[in-house]
């Protein structure tokens, strides 16, 4: 059967066949791709055709059958690295990649034991495409023919792609109408358009980011600042400068999910000190919380505490804005007169930071030259939590008061690896192992926590400061779906997902006698205008698009990153509309206004960070510039 020669186009045959169904199962295997009916499945299928027949189909133009043999092979190792990339990238991120990624190479060397944790000995057969066609090439002999392919044959053939494509973005124009302007969800976009298409869809539209910067002027903020004004709210009279002239501590809290708060695994209390924070006296818990970040996890949790603004749908906006004019919180508190820092155990580049810093006007960056580590300190990402608030409130002791400082913690991180000794419950007993030591990791976060508290009662800071605490981002992405149903006793749908993505927001306000459980739904972009009126420091003139979570005015309202959003009434996930409370599905048109809204509000921050368009914008006055000026 190998001696015989085979047709001349055998190998473009293989090389798409294999590819296309490669990268299907793929779709199946290595990505929670949500699949609600036949349609979406059978564009799933086709998606990567289109793309794959052109890509290979220019070995038609190759004279000699050597040349093509080498084209094939070097365009099945790409669409495997992109593709396998994905795989890897979607284990620890729950996400595709964007171009901007591909830039933030200075992160890579950082992450460690987490990238290893993602990587597979059975990873190869996401090349079997690549290997298949090389066993091919090397034992398949080819009907000998150095002529090129015959024009009309080619041009029949490239007829054929474009009407695959065609085919492709039709079907998913009727599943998925407006997906190309309307969508802020990658899946959407892989799932309709294919992992290929994505990402030439992807490269579009970070060049446009880009060109968007450069011919931007200030007329581009009076829709903004127009929306803006239209949904600003009053702040709580009752609490505005609750906490003025204290020292703000703000704590960043790795990971943290509020699954973990009030709740046990086993038996076991997982967070008993922040348990009791949440009926203490003098705290504020809210469990309506959500989180709000894009690809830059935690950097995005910060842009969001800092500014108001959401991050961007695709990459960290602290790599490519952070040259950016913004209005931070920390430069609003240090024209107040407080001296402002972040302390973070970590290299000073890790996301941009010591240049981002810069552009929110932070006066100081304690990074991990700032700390001593010493032996048995250290474990996964770094410095431990309890040596590191240890030395961080050491460094508060030192400070000028007033100050704000950003504490960023690191223990509870993927792959949530302890030593012994730091180990207080026992694992989870669930097939994710991921899920099993999330447990332990944040029952350490939360005794390191209560250490924190005590060691500014041992240093005198305690009375005068107010200690705000939120969790950054999710720490169990969607992959660990089976594990979480398991320990939560009931099924993850679309709506339970978007309920995982709550995450504690305490408000520590020593003395106050203010405390409470406050029910309001809200989100990370709530904490810098709901901050600075604790603070007593008047926002109405900023550019923001959180409110008060205090205010009695507000609307309840959490919109995701991904265009998800939650209310008091609806949850809408999944591209379904959720009574909220019941999780039973109700009409699509009862969510359609949010939709609405969420949209709106996520295109214009976006418009705001890629024009950055606060360069036109006096906060002081709340006046739009001239773009001369």
């Amino acid at each position: 059967m190998l001696n015989k020669k085979w047709p001349k186009h055998t190998l473009l045959a293989i090389a798409i066949i294999a590819t296309w169904f490669k990268t299907y199962i793929t779709y199946q295997t290595g990505f929670s791709i949500t699949i609600d009916n036949v349609m979406q499945e059978a564009i799933l299928f086709l998606s990567p055709l289109s793309l794959l027949l052109f890509l290979y189909g220019l070995s038609l133009f190759f004279k000699k059958q050597k040349n093509k043999n080498r084209y094939l092979l070097l365009m099945t190792l790409v669409t495997s690295i992109i593709l396998y990339g994905n795989v890897a990238f979607y284990r620890f991120f729950s996400d595709f990649i964007t171009l901007p990624v591909l830039f933030q190479t200075d992160n890579f060397g950082d992450l460690g034991s987490s990238a290893a944790a993602t990587i597979y000995p059975t990873d190869l057969l996401y090349f079997s495409d690549f290997i298949l066609l090389l066993a091919a090439v090397k034992f398949i002999k080819i009907q000998e023919d150095n002529k090129e392919s015959r024009s009309s044959h080619r041009r029949a053939y490239f007829i054929l792609s474009g009407a695959v494509l065609f085919l492709n973005l039709g079907l998913a124009e009727a599943e998925r109408p407006q997906l190309l302007t309307r969508s802020f969800d990658r899946e959407m976009l892989v799932k309709n358009l294919g992992m290929y298409n994505y990402h030439l869809y992807d490269i579009y539209v970070q060049s446009r980011s880009q060109a968007q910067r450069a011919f931007a002027d200030g007329s581009e903020l009076t829709d903004v600042h127009n929306y803006v004004r239209a949904n600003q709210v009053e702040p709580s009279e009752e609490m505005f400068g609750i906490a003025e002239g204290k020292n703000l501590i703000v704590v960043t809290l790795e990971s943290m999910q509020s699954f973990t708060i009030n709740e046990q695994m086993n038996g076991q209390t997982i967070t008993p000190f922040l348990n009791e924070l949440t009926e203490d006296e003098d705290t504020v818990y809210f469990p309506n919380f959500y989180h709000q970040t894009g690809l830059g996890k935690t950097s995005d949790s910060e842009f969001l505490l800092e500014n108001s603004l959401y991050p961007l749908s695709g990459g960290a906006v602290f790599f490519t804005h952070g040259g950016n004019t913004y209005n931070s919180m920390a430069e609003k508190l240090g024209n107040q007169g407080y001296a402002t820092n972040v302390q973070h155990a970590n290299n000073k580049s890790f996301w941009n930071r010591d240049m981002m810093y810069e552009s929110l006007g932070i006066d100081e960056f304690l990074d991990i030259q700032s700390y001593s580590v010493g032996e048995g300190q250290a474990v996964n990402w770094g410095m431990k939590d309890i040596p590191f608030f240890e030395q961080s409130v050491a460094h508060m002791a030192e400070m000028p008061q007033p100050f704000y400082s950003r504490l960023i913690t690191l223990t509870n991180h993927f792959p949530f690896t302890l030593d012994e000794e730091d180990k207080l419950i026992d694992e989870f007993d669930s097939n994710s192992g991921t899920l099993n030591r999330f447990f332990q990791t944040s029952r350490y976060l939360d005794e390191a926590v209560k250490e924190l508290f005590d060691d500014l009662k041992e240093q005198g800071l305690y009375e005068n400061s107010i200690i705000v605490m939120y969790g950054d981002h999710y720490g169990i992405s969607e992959n660990h779906n089976e594990a979480m149903a398991q320990y939560l006793g009931k099924e993850i749908t679309p709506y339970e997902s978007a309920q995982l993505q709550r995450v504690p927001f305490f408000v520590h306000i020593p003395g106050s006698g203010k405390g409470h459980v406050n029910e309001e739904i809200g989100g990370q972009v709530d904490m810098r205008p709901t901050i600075l009126n604790l603070m007593g420091v008047e926002s109405d003139t900023d550019m923001q698009f959180g409110s008060d979570l205090f205010s009695n005015e507000r609307d309840e309202f959490a919109i995701f990153r991904d265009g998800r959003f939650v209310t008091d009434d609806y949850v809408y996930a999944g591209s379904t509309c959720y009574e909220n409370g019941s999780g039973q599905p109700v009409e699509q048109e009862l969510c359609v206004p949010f939709a609405d809204q969420a949209l709106t509000e996520l295109n214009y921050s976006e418009r705001v960070i890629n024009g950055d368009l606060l360069r036109f914008y006096d906060e002081e006055t709340g006046q739009l510039l001239d773009a001369d000026q």
